[in-house]
């Protein structure tokens, strides 16, 4: 079972940087004194302080004491034409971190899709093998390297395989593209929305034909958070609001990092976008 990627203090961590909120300026707003908002900060959950500070982050109180509670995880998704790879990264025993690759196909083609590599592609490619299904296509979600970095293995494994990456971001022998560009998988649908943010170009690959619509994210979305606003905190809520929850209720979300999740989920449960609760 595939864990969720981030903890409460780490979704009170990218607010509070992506704000540019200090300490001080929180416990002004809320009463919280300064030494709870560095507990919180590092992990000591107390829900009283939760509850107070969330309204001047801009996040839902409820589901941010969810997350501190664990409380909460997505249904898992068992899906026809799609199947996650969660591997290691960083194998650090204090901070270990996984990232996913995705393989959707065409199950009456026997054509495929690599999203993303992830750490190591062994076992999509193997997957893939087994399935007999050929990976003709491997569109990248952003060019940081957890998500590219053994494109290679997936290129000399696919030979006259076709690599795709927005145009606004650069990646080595891969075709650029603008978002709102669609792409076919078989008898599948690949549209593209730009959800960037995270990364300049970050972007979600939206897969019609299945038997629900599937949302390959990236960072923008994982399940109950959402990836670091490293470049724009703003874009990345913006960006988010308009191309991934205007999405069916029913669409899979495939995040970078943790557990496949749903738009619908998110609505209920992710504390980032509280106008959905």
């Amino acid at each position: 079972m595939i864990e969720l990627e981030d903890f409460f203090e780490d979704v009170l961590g990218k607010t509070l940087r992506g704000t540019g909120m200090t300490d001080d300026t929180l416990s002004f707003l809320t009463g919280v004194e300064t030494g709870m908002i560095k507990k919180l900060k590092g992990g000591e959950f107390d829900e009283a302080a939760v509850r107070a500070i969330a309204p001047a982050l801009g996040l839902d109180g409820d589901s941010l004491v969810e997350l501190g509670g664990r409380s909460w995880r997505p249904e898992a998704v068992e899906l026809d034409g799609l199947k996650q790879f969660n591997t290691l990264f960083d194998d650090d025993p204090d901070d270990p971190m996984t990232v996913n690759s995705y393989l959707v196909w065409d199950s009456q083609t026997k054509e495929a899709a690599l999203f993303d590599t992830g750490a190591n592609a062994d076992e999509a490619l193997a997957f893939a093998k087994g399935m007999g299904v050929k990976i003709k296509s491997l569109f990248l979600t952003h060019s940081h390297l957890d998500h590219i970095i053994d494109r290679d293995k997936v290129i000399a494994a696919n030979p006259g395989i076709n690599v795709y990456i927005n145009g606004m971001e650069a990646v080595d022998g891969a075709t650029r593209f603008a978002a709102g560009d669609s792409f076919s998988v078989g008898a599948l649908r690949v549209s593209t929305r730009l959800t960037w943010g995270h990364s300049p170009a970050g972007t979600t690959y939206v897969v019609h034909g299945l038997d629900r619509p599937v949302g390959i994210v990236g960072d923008a979305i994982f399940a109950q958070s959402m990836g670091g606003g490293v470049i724009s905190f703003h874009d990345a809520l913006a960006t988010n609001r308009a191309e991934i929850f205007t999405l069916e209720d029913q669409t899979v979300l495939c995040p970078g990092h943790g557990p496949m999740t749903s738009v619908a989920e998110e609505k209920a449960h992710n504390p980032f976008f509280p106008e959905f609760k």
